[in-house]
Protein backbone atom coordinates (compact mmCIF):
# COMPACT_ATOMS: atom_id res chain seq x y z
CA UNK A 1 0.00 0.00 0.00
CA UNK A 2 1.29 3.48 -0.96
CA UNK A 3 0.69 6.57 0.54
CA UNK A 4 -1.62 7.79 -1.67
CA UNK A 5 -4.14 5.00 -1.47
CA UNK A 6 -3.83 5.10 2.46
CA UNK A 7 -4.64 8.96 2.57
CA UNK A 8 -7.10 8.53 0.04
CA UNK A 9 -8.92 5.93 2.32
CA UNK A 10 -8.57 8.48 5.11
CA UNK A 11 -10.33 11.42 3.36
CA UNK A 12 -13.07 8.96 1.83
CA UNK A 13 -13.51 8.15 5.69
CA UNK A 14 -13.26 11.50 6.85
CA UNK A 15 -16.17 12.36 4.47
CA UNK A 16 -18.28 9.36 5.87
CA UNK A 17 -17.23 10.28 9.08
CA UNK A 18 -18.08 14.36 8.64
CA UNK A 19 -22.03 13.92 7.27
CA UNK A 20 -22.56 10.98 9.59
CA UNK A 21 -21.71 14.15 12.43
CA UNK A 22 -23.65 16.67 10.79
CA UNK A 23 -26.83 14.63 10.77
CA UNK A 24 -26.80 13.62 14.30
CA UNK A 25 -26.10 16.99 15.85
CA UNK A 26 -27.94 18.80 13.71
CA UNK A 27 -30.88 16.18 14.07
CA UNK A 28 -31.60 16.71 10.40
CA UNK A 29 -31.07 15.23 7.45
CA UNK A 30 -31.90 18.82 5.04
CA UNK A 31 -29.93 19.11 2.58
CA UNK A 32 -28.78 15.83 2.15
CA UNK A 33 -29.54 13.46 -0.81
CA UNK A 34 -31.05 10.50 0.21
CA UNK A 35 -30.87 9.04 -2.88
CA UNK A 36 -26.91 9.55 -3.35
CA UNK A 37 -26.72 7.37 -0.17
CA UNK A 38 -28.77 4.92 -1.44
CA UNK A 39 -26.79 4.71 -4.51
CA UNK A 40 -23.43 4.96 -2.05
CA UNK A 41 -24.62 1.89 0.16
CA UNK A 42 -25.36 -0.17 -3.36
CA UNK A 43 -21.34 0.52 -4.66
CA UNK A 44 -20.12 -0.76 -1.14
CA UNK A 45 -22.21 -3.07 -1.12
CA UNK A 46 -21.86 -4.60 -4.60
CA UNK A 47 -18.28 -3.67 -4.67
CA UNK A 48 -17.33 -5.74 -1.77
CA UNK A 49 -19.46 -8.54 -2.54
CA UNK A 50 -15.22 -10.56 -2.46
CA UNK A 51 -15.81 -10.11 1.46
CA UNK A 52 -16.92 -13.31 2.72
CA UNK A 53 -15.01 -15.24 0.02
CA UNK A 54 -11.94 -13.76 -0.19
CA UNK A 55 -9.24 -12.16 2.84
CA UNK A 56 -6.64 -9.81 1.86
CA UNK A 57 -5.78 -7.79 5.44
CA UNK A 58 -7.23 -6.97 8.54
CA UNK A 59 -7.15 -3.16 7.00
CA UNK A 60 -9.12 -4.00 3.98
CA UNK A 61 -11.52 -6.09 5.90
CA UNK A 62 -12.31 -3.55 8.54
CA UNK A 63 -12.46 -0.81 5.81
CA UNK A 64 -15.04 -2.57 3.41
CA UNK A 65 -17.22 -3.44 6.78
CA UNK A 66 -17.10 0.12 8.24
CA UNK A 67 -17.53 1.56 4.70
CA UNK A 68 -20.79 -0.57 4.58
CA UNK A 69 -22.02 0.19 7.94
CA UNK A 70 -21.74 3.70 7.87
CA UNK A 71 -23.46 3.94 4.53
CA UNK A 72 -26.65 1.71 5.71
CA UNK A 73 -26.38 3.95 8.89
CA UNK A 74 -26.73 7.39 6.99
CA UNK A 75 -29.58 5.60 4.92
CA UNK A 76 -31.21 5.03 7.88
CA UNK A 77 -31.26 8.56 9.73
CA UNK A 78 -32.37 9.97 6.36
CA UNK A 79 -35.31 7.58 5.27
CA UNK A 80 -35.99 6.52 9.36
CA UNK A 81 -34.76 8.52 12.02
CA UNK A 82 -34.75 11.87 10.74
CA UNK A 83 -37.50 11.12 7.64
CA UNK A 84 -39.46 14.53 9.00
CA UNK A 85 -36.64 16.38 8.10
CA UNK A 86 -35.58 15.30 4.45
CA UNK A 87 -36.48 17.22 1.72
CA UNK A 88 -37.93 15.19 -1.14
CA UNK A 89 -39.46 17.66 -2.95
CA UNK A 90 -35.38 18.70 -3.96
CA UNK A 91 -34.05 15.28 -4.25
CA UNK A 92 -35.70 14.62 -7.65
CA UNK A 93 -32.91 13.04 -9.54
CA UNK A 94 -33.57 9.76 -11.32
CA UNK A 95 -31.16 7.83 -10.23
CA UNK A 96 -32.34 4.80 -12.04
CA UNK A 97 -30.73 5.96 -14.99
CA UNK A 98 -27.30 5.60 -13.28
CA UNK A 99 -27.74 2.06 -12.41
CA UNK A 100 -26.01 -0.82 -14.70
CA UNK A 101 -26.56 -4.04 -13.84
CA UNK A 102 -22.72 -5.39 -13.55
CA UNK A 103 -21.29 -6.09 -10.00
CA UNK A 104 -17.63 -4.87 -9.48
CA UNK A 105 -17.74 -3.15 -12.72
CA UNK A 106 -21.00 -1.47 -12.36
CA UNK A 107 -20.04 -0.50 -8.43
CA UNK A 108 -17.29 1.62 -10.16
CA UNK A 109 -18.91 3.17 -12.17
CA UNK A 110 -21.77 4.18 -10.37
CA UNK A 111 -19.77 5.81 -7.66
CA UNK A 112 -18.10 8.07 -10.25
CA UNK A 113 -22.00 9.38 -10.99
CA UNK A 114 -23.18 8.68 -7.42
CA UNK A 115 -22.51 12.36 -6.47
CA UNK A 116 -24.77 13.99 -8.90
CA UNK A 117 -27.79 13.59 -6.73
CA UNK A 118 -26.26 16.02 -4.46
CA UNK A 119 -24.69 18.21 -6.49
CA UNK A 120 -28.11 18.28 -8.13
CA UNK A 121 -29.49 18.97 -5.15
CA UNK A 122 -27.51 21.99 -4.01
CA UNK A 123 -27.77 23.68 -7.23
CA UNK A 124 -31.72 23.45 -6.82
CA UNK A 125 -31.26 25.38 -3.23
CA UNK A 126 -28.48 27.57 -4.90
CA UNK A 127 -26.61 26.97 -1.69
CA UNK A 128 -24.86 24.20 1.25
CA UNK A 129 -24.32 24.40 4.64
CA UNK A 130 -20.69 24.61 5.93
CA UNK A 131 -20.42 20.93 7.12
CA UNK A 132 -21.98 19.94 4.03
CA UNK A 133 -19.13 21.30 1.89
CA UNK A 134 -16.94 20.23 3.84
CA UNK A 135 -17.82 16.15 3.33
CA UNK A 136 -17.78 16.95 -0.48
CA UNK A 137 -14.26 18.25 -0.31
CA UNK A 138 -13.20 15.28 1.14
CA UNK A 139 -15.02 12.73 -0.88
CA UNK A 140 -13.31 14.84 -3.49
CA UNK A 141 -9.66 14.68 -2.50
CA UNK A 142 -10.72 11.08 -2.18
CA UNK A 143 -11.13 10.91 -5.53
CA UNK A 144 -8.11 12.97 -6.79
CA UNK A 145 -5.82 11.22 -4.18
CA UNK A 146 -6.99 7.43 -5.51
CA UNK A 147 -6.04 9.07 -9.61
CA UNK A 148 -2.67 9.38 -8.21
CA UNK A 149 -2.21 5.78 -6.66
CA UNK A 150 -3.34 4.82 -9.93
CA UNK A 151 -0.28 6.09 -12.05
CA UNK A 152 1.84 5.27 -9.20
CA UNK A 153 1.04 1.62 -9.53
CA UNK A 154 0.79 1.87 -13.17
CA UNK A 155 4.49 3.02 -13.17
CA UNK A 156 6.32 1.16 -9.97
CA UNK A 157 3.87 -2.05 -9.46
CA UNK A 158 2.58 -2.38 -13.40
CA UNK A 159 -1.13 -2.68 -12.78
CA UNK A 160 -3.15 -0.84 -15.07
CA UNK A 161 -7.52 -0.82 -14.96
CA UNK A 162 -9.03 1.57 -17.62
CA UNK A 163 -12.36 0.86 -16.37
CA UNK A 164 -11.30 2.21 -12.53
CA UNK A 165 -9.24 5.19 -14.23
CA UNK A 166 -12.20 6.80 -16.54
CA UNK A 167 -14.37 6.31 -13.60
CA UNK A 168 -12.39 8.45 -11.65
CA UNK A 169 -11.33 10.74 -14.06
CA UNK A 170 -15.37 11.33 -14.97
CA UNK A 171 -15.78 11.56 -10.45
CA UNK A 172 -12.86 14.07 -10.40
CA UNK A 173 -14.25 16.31 -13.44
CA UNK A 174 -17.54 16.71 -11.40
CA UNK A 175 -15.86 17.75 -8.45
CA UNK A 176 -13.92 20.47 -10.09
CA UNK A 177 -16.64 23.52 -10.00
CA UNK A 178 -16.90 22.86 -6.69
CA UNK A 179 -13.23 22.74 -5.88
CA UNK A 180 -12.84 25.88 -7.25
CA UNK A 181 -15.78 27.71 -5.28
CA UNK A 182 -14.64 25.64 -2.25
CA UNK A 183 -10.95 27.30 -2.15
CA UNK A 184 -11.85 30.60 -3.44
CA UNK A 185 -15.06 31.60 -2.03
CA UNK A 186 -15.45 32.18 2.00
CA UNK A 187 -19.04 31.17 1.33
CA UNK A 188 -20.13 28.06 -1.16
CA UNK A 189 -22.58 28.78 -3.64
CA UNK A 190 -22.54 26.57 -6.59
CA UNK A 191 -23.25 26.96 -9.91
CA UNK A 192 -25.67 24.83 -11.51
CA UNK A 193 -24.42 25.36 -15.55
CA UNK A 194 -24.01 21.28 -15.38
CA UNK A 195 -27.83 20.87 -14.97
CA UNK A 196 -28.45 24.11 -17.36
CA UNK A 197 -29.65 26.10 -14.32
CA UNK A 198 -29.38 30.29 -13.49
CA UNK A 199 -25.54 30.81 -11.97
CA UNK A 200 -25.73 31.67 -8.51
CA UNK A 201 -22.14 33.41 -8.57
CA UNK A 202 -23.15 36.33 -6.60
CA UNK A 203 -23.83 36.48 -3.06
CA UNK A 204 -27.06 36.32 -1.19
CA UNK A 205 -28.73 39.67 -0.82
CA UNK A 206 -28.60 40.99 2.63
CA UNK A 207 -31.34 40.18 5.09
CA UNK A 208 -33.82 43.12 5.48
CA UNK A 209 -33.42 45.32 8.68
CA UNK A 210 -34.93 44.03 12.03
CA UNK A 211 -37.89 46.32 12.77
CA UNK A 212 -37.81 48.56 15.80
CA UNK A 213 -37.90 47.03 19.69
CA UNK A 214 -41.15 47.67 20.93
CA UNK A 215 -41.34 50.59 23.55
CA UNK A 216 -41.28 49.25 27.12
CA UNK A 217 -44.25 48.00 29.33
CA UNK A 218 -45.36 50.44 31.42
CA UNK A 219 -46.01 49.26 35.18
CA UNK A 220 -48.98 50.17 37.45
CA UNK A 221 -47.20 53.96 38.67
CA UNK A 222 -45.48 54.86 35.65
CA UNK A 223 -45.38 57.13 33.07
CA UNK A 224 -43.62 57.77 29.72
CA UNK A 225 -41.47 60.69 28.89
CA UNK A 226 -42.01 62.24 25.55
CA UNK A 227 -38.26 62.84 25.22
CA UNK A 228 -36.27 59.96 26.70
CA UNK A 229 -39.36 57.00 26.92
CA UNK A 230 -37.68 56.23 30.41
CA UNK A 231 -40.74 55.40 32.94
CA UNK A 232 -40.77 57.27 36.38
CA UNK A 233 -42.89 56.80 38.49
CA UNK A 234 -45.83 58.95 40.35
CA UNK A 235 -44.90 60.52 43.44
CA UNK A 236 -46.94 58.54 46.24
CA UNK A 237 -50.36 60.74 47.00
CA UNK A 238 -50.45 61.54 50.72
CA UNK A 239 -52.84 59.28 52.76
CA UNK A 240 -56.19 60.46 53.48
CA UNK A 241 -57.44 61.08 57.06
CA UNK A 242 -59.93 58.78 58.38
CA UNK A 243 -63.59 59.82 57.76
CA UNK A 244 -65.05 61.90 60.78
CA UNK A 245 -67.44 59.91 62.98
CA UNK A 246 -70.10 61.50 65.42
CA UNK A 247 -67.40 59.74 68.49
CA UNK A 248 -64.75 61.53 67.03
CA UNK A 249 -67.02 65.06 66.52
CA UNK A 250 -68.28 64.50 70.53
CA UNK A 251 -64.53 64.05 71.64
CA UNK A 252 -63.38 67.15 69.56
CA UNK A 253 -65.61 69.09 71.17
CA UNK A 254 -65.36 68.04 74.73
CA UNK A 255 -61.76 68.56 74.51
CA UNK A 256 -62.39 72.07 73.05
CA UNK A 257 -64.50 72.89 76.15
Amino acid sequence: MNIFRLTGDLSHLAAIIILLLKIWKSRSCAGISGKSQILFALVFTTRYLDLFTSFISLYNTSMKVIYIGCAYATVHLIYVKFKATYDGNHDTFRMEFLVVPILWTFSIYLESVSILPQLFMISKTGEAETITTHYLFFLGLYRALYLINWIWRFYFEGFFDMIAIVAGVVQTILYCDFFYLYVTKGEFRLPACLFRLPLCSTPCPAPPPAPPPAPPCLSEGEKAQPSSMKCQRYAAAPPRSPMATPVAVATKRAQDA
